[in-house]
């Protein structure tokens, strides 16, 4: 009570500041999650919505930390998923299972800080939603509040994920379901193996996607199913669908940051990209050339050189440190700072010389 009264004292700058610090809710805003949309504020699912009754493709990539995060943010993408894929391209595992949830919040929390306009998915790791629809709310709770995320995917399509979908919906959190090739589910899959590939495989693909449209999910993504699939899982949805390996007919298409920029490539494609990602670059090779570069110029000692040693000392303070140190009897770094002074003196010369 003593606080409050201190704090009706305070004036109206001061108190501006001292809520900024005490909430990471925006200003003008009454609680978290999506603001009124505009050319630079949070996509909606209103917006989502609007994009899929145009017949506008949406845009998805995944993202993983704060820079992946800023240049989807930059280049205008509308869903930005911070996938359980990190458990392969960011910790270096052969599948997306091993990824924890604390993990996968530290992820999700870098994404939020990076991406301040793509609506922000993430996903439910492995062994955190499978046990209880309680369970299964719990942590969809977690991602959003301590993840900072808009919404959350979950894999799957039996009866157990569909209740859990179900579930999360009516507890006030928007969900997007996933069915084709799951990865969590390779196990059961037998690897990481394309469905829909048969004419039960196929109906599998369409009913589930429809049930978890009926489980209130507002998306579906279809990943490595046929294109034909695709097409009559998108026209017997009322949802927009994204696909992955999943043909030209679904609503949107995702990909995998790493794999569209040819950053690195996937072990579970036995060291190839994946046959239906597009690289839109060749990253991987423009860091390798630069890291190679680095390497040899510090080795051969042009890196760093006068402009990339810009913090200098004038001739009486070189003068100066030079006295103090010989007066400590540190002989030997008093001639080391000397002779560093005159050595960068005479390898900017030229440079003044041509100004």
């Amino acid at each position: 009570m003593a606080f409050l009264t201190k704090l009706s004292k305070i004036s109206p700058l001061a108190r501006v500041c001292l809520s900024r610090c005490m909430s990471h809710v925006p200003e003008n805003t009454v609680y978290g999650g999506p603001t009124p949309q505009t050319a630079d504020r949070r996509v909606t699912l209103n917006q989502l919505k609007q994009k899929y009754k145009k017949g506008e493709p949406i845009t998805v990539v995944t993202a993983y930390d704060y820079p992946s995060a800023v240049h989807l943010d930059i280049a205008g993408i509308d869903i930005c998923l911070v996938g359980d894929s990190a458990s392969m391209v960011v910790h270096g595992h052969d599948t997306t299972l091993p990824i924890s949830l604390e993990e996968m919040l530290v992820h999700c929390r870098a994404v939020a800080r990076g991406a301040k306009r793509p609506l922000l998915v993430g996903d439910l790791p492995f062994g955190t939603y499978e046990t209880s629809t309680s369970q299964a709310v719990d942590t969809a709770v977690k991602v959003l509040r301590e993840g900072g995320m808009d919404a959350i995917k979950l894999e799957g399509g039996s009866p157990s994920r569909i209740t859990a979908a179900k579930a999360i919906v009516e507890a006030g959190i928007a969900v997007i379901g996933h069915v084709g090739l799951t990865p969590q589910a390779i196990s059961v899959l037998g690897g990481f193996r394309p469905q829909g590939k048969n004419v039960s495989s196929a109906i599998k693909v369409v009913e589930t996607a429809m049930a978890l449209q009926e489980a209130g999910c507002f998306s579906v993504v279809l990943e490595c199913v046929p294109a034909p699939v695709a097409a009559a899982a998108t026209s017997a949805l009322r949802i927009p669908t994204i696909g992955i390996g999943a043909g030209p007919f679904c609503s949107g298409q995702v990909l995998v940051y790493h794999d569209l920029l040819g950053m690195l490539q996937h072990p579970h494609h036995a060291k190839v990209t994946p046959k239906f990602c597009k690289q839109y670059a060749c990253v991987g090779d423009v860091i390798k050339k630069a890291l190679s570069e680095y390497k040899e110029e510090v080795n051969n000692g042009s890196f760093p050189g006068p402009s990339h040693t810009p913090y200098k000392m004038n001739p009486d303070d070189v003068n100066g440190f030079f006295n103090e140190l010989e007066k400590l009897g540190l002989n030997k770094a008093a001639s080391a700072a000397t002779a560093a002074a005159e050595k960068m003196n005479t390898a900017q010369r030229p440079d003044t010389e041509t100004s």
